[in-house]
């Protein structure tokens, strides 16, 4: 497998755990106030899922260009 072909299929598997982060971090919005002190860890979990889908995205992008 091709460097490429690697980071899209790792680009596949972090934005599934990106979109779950942010199906997280809704569903707490909605029970809030029920769980308020896990608001913090996993909007935490939904900004570094998305800044290493930024990461892997923009290496990708790097790649194409050369």
């Amino acid at each position: 497998m091709s460097d490429r072909e690697g980071l899209k299929a790792e680009l596949k598997i972090l934005s599934a755990r990106a979109t779950q982060a942010k199906m997280d971090l809704h569903d707490l919005s909605e029970e809030l106030p029920v769980n308020w002190p896990s608001i913090m860890s996993v909007a935490w979990k939904a900004h570094n899922a998305f800044a290493e889908l930024d990461r892997k995205r923009r290496e990708l992008k790097q790649l194409e260009k050369s």
